[in-house]
């Protein structure tokens, strides 16, 4: 495996501190995030210096229980070769459920979920990861998340299952210690442990981000700084395995340049502390392409999405919670995934916060209590606006007439620009006449 040395994730509020910042050897792109034909300028000019640029999808699904999406596996493939990357990567997570396979209404989660550590779902995730992999250009690697909860059953440790993971499929592994450090609050699991049962010459690299506690939960935040926790982490791997390359991660609540380079010093520091007090290398090589398994039964994958969806129901749509799980770890989670949406659409819609003011936040968080996301997050904005505008929590006045304007102006087939109206239907006529 290429080395790739120190490296922090690209977004676009902090791209001109990138180019800028000393020691830089490579960025982590989110794949969705990016065109193929329309790259960022600053990523061409970062890769014409020979920094290298990978791209990190978010959407795959590679533990959820239907095969891979081909579309989404070509764009993933698309932005490896636009971006020359030597290696792409993905979560081993589940974002969506229901549909055909578990004749269920289809579920989308708008983030990361645990799969859980069972047999099933490992032999899912295999025939899904080599599907993954015989349909990208260059290698794959998968990363762990975080879990705010625990599936009941369990089978494996996050280690065992790891391993078996990367033993039948020949993945690479993006581990990331500040999950291993979340697991640790929120699941108990010890990061020590974990990283003793790791193939460690799988990995390809290593995340390390910030997050914060609160009421004994720890959340992922990717907006706060490194905690020591996490670096200690960081440390007691490099004391395991030279790894290939580490990336810090922040996606929200930038800080001053001068602060990021600090935290990236901190993780330097971290892995030259473990190298140190590094001994022979552990753990057993990793078998190259993995054992040819049998194909997953039909039924397999369906046990594992009836078990997704039910999951995913109590999350988004307010269903009951599923036999086994801790309640209150599920509500959290739920509006973990509320939060989330709200602060997603606020971005890719930043119109309707302007609109509604101080109401957004609130109206957000009671309508995605029962309304699931149905088909991404600007789908989720249009949606959202029509449910305001169709109920009676909205007063008639100025907020109403620029709502329904915004959403007239995005939700017709035709631009506003041809027509005042455009071809917007029966709905949009409705809305005009209030």
């Amino acid at each position: 495996m290429a080395r790739l040395g120190t490296g922090i994730g690209w977004r676009p509020e902090i791209a001109d501190a990138v180019e800028r910042m000393p020691g830089i050897d490579w960025v982590e792109v989110v794949a969705e995030n990016v065109c193929p034909g329309h790259l960022p300028d600053s990523l061409l000019r970062l890769r014409e210096r020979g920094v290298t640029v990978v791209p990190h999808g978010v959407s795959l699904g590679l533990g959820g229980a239907e095969r891979p999406d081909e579309g989404r596996l070509t764009a993933l493939a698309e932005r490896a070769e636009a971006l020359g990357a030597p290696l792409v990567t993905e979560h081993i997570a589940f974002v969506r459920a229901g549909g055909p396979l578990t004749a269920s209404p289809h579920l989308e989660a708008g983030h990361l979920l645990p799969v859980p550590r069972t047999r099933d779902a490992l032999d899912v995730l295999c025939e899904n990861v080599r599907v993954a992999q015989e349909a990208l250009p260059v290698p794959l690697a998968v990363e762990n998340i975080a879990a705010l909860l625990a599936w009941p059953g369990e089978e494996l440790t996050e280690g065992q299952f790891l391993y078996e993971l990367a033993d039948r499929t020949g993945v690479r592994l993006l581990i990331d210690v500040a999950n291993l450090h979340t697991n640790h609050v929120n699941r108990g699991e010890d990061p020590a442990k974990a990283l003793a049962e790791l193939p460690l010459e799988a990995i390809a690299y290593v995340h390390v981000a910030g997050g914060f506690e609160r009421d004994g939960v720890w959340h992922d935040s990717h907006a706060h700084p490194v905690p020591r926790p996490v670096l200690d982490v960081l440390t007691d791997l490099a004391s395991r395995v030279a790894p290939p390359g580490v990336l810090l991660e922040r996606d929200e609540n930038f800080p001053e340049p001068a602060e990021l380079e600090r935290e990236l010093a901190s993780i330097r520091e971290a892995v030259e502390i473990g190298g140190r007090t590094r001994g022979a290398a552990a753990g057993e090589a990793v078998r190259s392409a993995g054992v040819t398994d049998a194909p997953v039964a039909e039924s397999t994958r369906q046990r594992l999405g009836l078990a997704q969806a039910s999951l995913l129901s109590a999350l988004v749509a307010g269903t009951p919670v599923p036999e086994g799980f801790d309640r209150v770890r599920v509500g959290v989670q739920a509006r973990a995934l509320a939060a989330k949406r709200a602060d997603v659409v606020a971005k890719v819609a930043p119109e309707l916060p302007v609109i509604l003011g101080r109401a957004y936040r609130p109206a957000f968080l009671a309508y995605a209590q029962t309304r699931p996301m149905r088909a991404g997050y600007r789908r989720d904005a249009l949606d959202f606006a029509e449910h305001l505008l169709l109920g009676d929590t909205l007063t008639e006045g100025r907020g109403r007439r620029e709502l329904r304007h915004w959403w007239l102006d995005r939700s017709g087939p035709a631009p506003r620009q041809r027509s005042r109206w455009g071809r917007v239907g029966q709905m949009g006529r409705a809305l005009i006449r209030r």
